[in-house]
């Protein structure tokens, strides 16, 4: 439905050097899949969803949607943004405050390529607004409408036109945490019942696993991993996807035989094809993988022995910072269990929740 092939998009840096803000990237997005382009600030995600709207005119690669050839520099192929059958939801919304509810949602219908007649935008403007659950408020202005109601009309808007794709920039951002989870839920649920292909583009990490069939972590321009939630979480393929993706722990060590020599002993675990024994490596070890004993298990494998830092009770779990030899590392502990600062406690890390990655990245 949807193919980036070998993207490149260049601005002027300082000096008129330029920079390559997306630097050969290539994707295909399956119809009806929901595909998240994540990464920190300045790594060219939403550079990227903007040449896929036409908003930015990128220096290389081809854009595919379906089989249109919607913009390729080398064969001077560039189909303007209104005629790319996209339909997009801003970061800010973009919300016309002099109209109301209806009127925004009937604006791309009355501008567009094609002419609908008086009935035909009420129909599809109502059946937008019923998707969304704003039919009630079409008569509303704009700016009385509250945050989620306002974002959900930014989202009906972009649904009237019935587009191959969507492609949301940061859409819940500027909502509170607890309304941001519930249209993180409403949103996918939405776009699953509607079966359309959407490209999301987001920093927040929770987001990204919670809604995505896939993401593309990106970083520098690159994608540095692309795949489902749950791989590049258990499976980070390198140092930055690791520590990206939520949190963990990183143990400098020597790939041996089934296992890597650290200063604070030998764990147990697999170690990847590509690494030889003797290179370099870091050992990821995700903090809810980790089994706190409060006394010294029968079962010594990949245990180390540490003492309590500091313990934060939040409910659902302890999160613990625990010193072991010369590095810090972080535990959650189910609350059934309490620890107190200075507690002595031993730490084991299952060998199937080990990452082991090169030590170069």
């Amino acid at each position: 439905m949807l193919k980036i092939s070998d993207l490149v998009k260049k601005f002027v840096g300082e000096k008129t050097a330029s920079v390559a803000a997306v630097n050969g990237i290539s994707f295909e997005v399956e119809e009806g899949r929901f595909f998240t382009l994540l990464g920190p600030s300045g790594c060219g995600k939403t550079t990227t969803l903007r040449c896929i709207a036409g908003l930015e005119r990128h220096d290389e690669g081809t854009i595919f949607i379906g089989a249109q050839v919607v913009s390729s520099p080398r064969d001077r192929i560039f189909v303007a943004p209104h005629q790319r059958d996209i339909g997009m939801v801003f970061q800010s919304y973009a919300i016309w405050p002099h109209m109301t509810v209806f009127e925004n949602v009937a604006f791309p219908l009355r501008v567009g390529k094609k002419h609908f007649d008086a009935r035909q935008v009420k129909d599809k403007v109502m059946r937008a607004l019923s998707v969304v659950q704003l039919d009630a408020l079409a008569d509303r202005p704009a700016p009385k409408l509250s945050g989620g109601q306002q974002q959900r009309l930014a989202l009906a808007r972009a649904l009237v036109g019935e587009p191959k794709v969507l492609l949301l920039d940061e859409p819940l951002s500027n909502l509170d945490a607890k309304l941001r989870e519930q249209m993180r839920v409403e949103l996918r649920e939405l776009q699953r019942q509607l079966g359309l292909t959407t490209i999301y583009v987001t920093h927040d990490q929770s987001e990204a696993l919670a809604m995505s069939n896939v993401i593309a972590v990106m970083n520098d321009g690159k994608i540095m991993q692309m795949g489902h939630p749950r791989d590049i979480y258990l499976t980070p393929a390198n140092q930055f996807v690791a520590d990206f993706i939520g949190s963990t722990n990183f143990i400098h060590g020597t790939a041996r035989a089934g296992a890597v020599e650290t200063e604070h002993g030998v764990l147990q675990c697999t170690v990847p094809a590509g690494i030889r024994a003797g290179d370099a490596v870091l050992v990821s070890a995700r903090p809810e993988s980790i089994i706190v004993h409060l006394e010294k298990p029968a079962n010594t494998q990949n245990l180390f022995e540490g003492q309590v830092q500091l313990a934060i009770f939040l409910g659902e779990m302890y999160d613990c910072q625990i010193q072991v030899g010369g590095q810090l590392m972080r535990a959650r502990l189910n609350p059934a269990h309490r620890v107190r600062r200075g507690d002595n406690v031993f730490l084991q890390l299952p060998a199937e929740y080990i990452t082991v990655l090169p030590a170069n990245g």
